[in-house]
């Protein structure tokens, strides 16, 4: 399922251009024109101790008011997902609200089974998601595996707040 050739993520060029160019808005106030289905996260990076940001899609609102599932489309390859893991505390915007709050790695078992929700509720959006990250899933069952890896997957985050700004 997945393409070594694709490698990991962006770290330079137009690519990285294009998928960084979310975070001007944001940074521009003007976040809410992306509405709910994109999260600007502010998370520390785990050598420099600095801020960084990264924009990604919300793959789902969960029933706590404020709580969003995130998926890393690289798998621990993701700086963002290696940095919230070593240390979860993050900031995030969702349309024109911010939280503080805590970025928790969904169980294998349950991050399968969230991706395979998603792409049901948006089998283009999750296609092409996929596709571009360098996985072909064809199944359900397939998009439950490539949830529940961590390593080489796509693996789904939950974004619980701890207070709203």
């Amino acid at each position: 399922m997945f393409n070594p050739l694709k490698g990991g993520p962006p770290d330079r060029g137009i690519r990285r251009m294009v998928l960084r160019a979310p975070i001007k808005l944001y940074r521009m106030g003007l976040g809410g024109l992306l509405g709910q289905r994109m999260v600007l996260l502010t998370h520390t990076g785990r050598k420099s101790g600095q801020p960084r940001q990264v924009v990604l899609e919300v793959v789902a609102r969960l029933p706590e008011s404020g709580a969003f599932l995130i998926a890393s489309g690289y798998g621990e390859r993701s700086q963002w997902l290696r940095n919230v893991l070593a240390t979860p505390q993050v900031r995030y915007q969702v349309g024109r609200r911010t939280y503080r709050g805590t970025a928790v790695p969904l169980p294998p078992e349950e991050s399968g089974r969230a991706l395979a929700e998603y792409a049901r509720r948006h089998p283009r959006t999750a296609e092409r998601l996929m596709r571009s990250v360098g996985h072909d899933p064809r199944t359900e069952a397939d998009y439950e595996a490539l949830g529940a890896d961590r390593r080489e997957g796509v693996p789904l985050v939950a974004l619980r707040p701890s207070q709203r700004e």
